[in-house]
């Protein structure tokens, strides 16, 4: 409902109403973060879901400081001690007793992941947390912190045109158990009929390899591919690209963002979309096409966070 670098007020009787129809349409979990508005979207989200808290699960996230003004220009923190005032703000925010599931946002590389996911633990414990995960982590960090707690689900960038994640991340999340929480599986609007040309690119996308000059026509056209076979089968591309990812496996849950009701429907009704072989393998082979880089900060994809002094 909010973006990370917005700080306006968000429409809450739009966040309603796209939160109601996906609650019509089956959906049970929500992910926010509290550095979406700089707590905007936890506030929208907790209100919305207030009189049905106890149907849903709600994951947040923490790690980025809300505050610009840190000591060195910090903007990462997993510090135990911020570990807990940031649950407790985001608790403020949500209006409830408990996070269903609290990601640590981006690995910090000032602080070992034991430390982080001892202090998380504690919160498990005293029952303000229930479950744990991790996003973007790189796959060694995701094994030192499930060794000190386990971890829940793992999110990262996932979808027809990002696919670096398959490489370690989910094999090691497969491993030892652990879910996968795919983000934009929609590519930001790319593989749907939002983004056609650079007129249609965001605000907060444009300067981005990927939604740029040459990267973007070239993008566009790939993307048509999608379209192409959701054109076979009477859906929207963006109900293809979600059947994509839903298709990579039962243990793969895809959150796909929205600000309009009619999508908020086509997007939980992509279930209902089977994909055949042809269409996998087409779609299967897109992604070593793709053009640019999927984050703005590649520094942060995958990072290992550092080993305790001890080690």
């Amino acid at each position: 409902m909010s973006f990370v670098q917005s700080t306006e007020p968000a429409d809450e009787q739009v966040a309603r109403e796209v939160i109601e129809a996906a609650l019509d349409e089956g959906v049970s979990f929500f992910d926010t973060a509290d550095i979406y508005g700089k707590g905007i979207s936890e506030t929208l989200v907790g209100r919305v879901l207030a009189p049905r808290r106890d149907e849903v699960t709600i994951a947040t996230k923490f790690g980025n400081r809300l505050d610009g003004d840190q000591p060195g220009g910090r903007d990462l923190d997993a510090r135990p001690e911020y570990v807990r005032s940031a649950l407790e703000a985001s608790l403020r925010r949500l209006g409830t007793d408990h996070v269903d599931l609290y990601y640590l946002h981006r690995v910090d590389a000032q602080v070992p992941i034991e430390e982080t996911f001892g202090a998380l633990a504690e919160l498990v414990e005293a029952g303000k947390v229930l479950h744990l995960g991790l996003s973007e982590a790189g796959p060694q960090t995701i094994r030192r912190a499930h060794a000190v707690h386990p971890v829940t689900a793992v999110q990262s960038e996932w979808s027809v045109f990002s696919r670096d994640i398959e490489d370690e991340v989910v094999p090691v999340a497969r491993e030892l158990g652990i879910g996968l929480v795919p983000y934009s599986p929609l590519g930001r609007g790319l593989l749907t009929d939002l983004i056609r040309s650079a007129d249609d690119v965001p605000e907060r996308l444009r300067g981005r390899e990927r939604y740029s000059g040459e990267e973007l026509r070239h993008n566009v056209a790939l993307a048509d591919e999608v379209r192409e076979v959701a054109a076979e089968l009477g859906v929207q591309a963006g109900q293809v690209a979600l059947a994509w990812v839903l298709a990579q496996g039962d243990d793969v849950v895809p959150i796909p963002g929205t600000k309009q009701v009619d999508r908020a429907r086509s997007n939980a009704r992509s279930v209902d979309v089977r994909l055949d072989d042809a269409q996998r393998a087409r779609l299967d082979r897109l992604a070593d096409r793709v053009r640019g880089h999927r984050s703005p900060r590649p520094e942060l994809v995958g990072l290992e966070a550092p080993l305790p002094a001890s080690v």
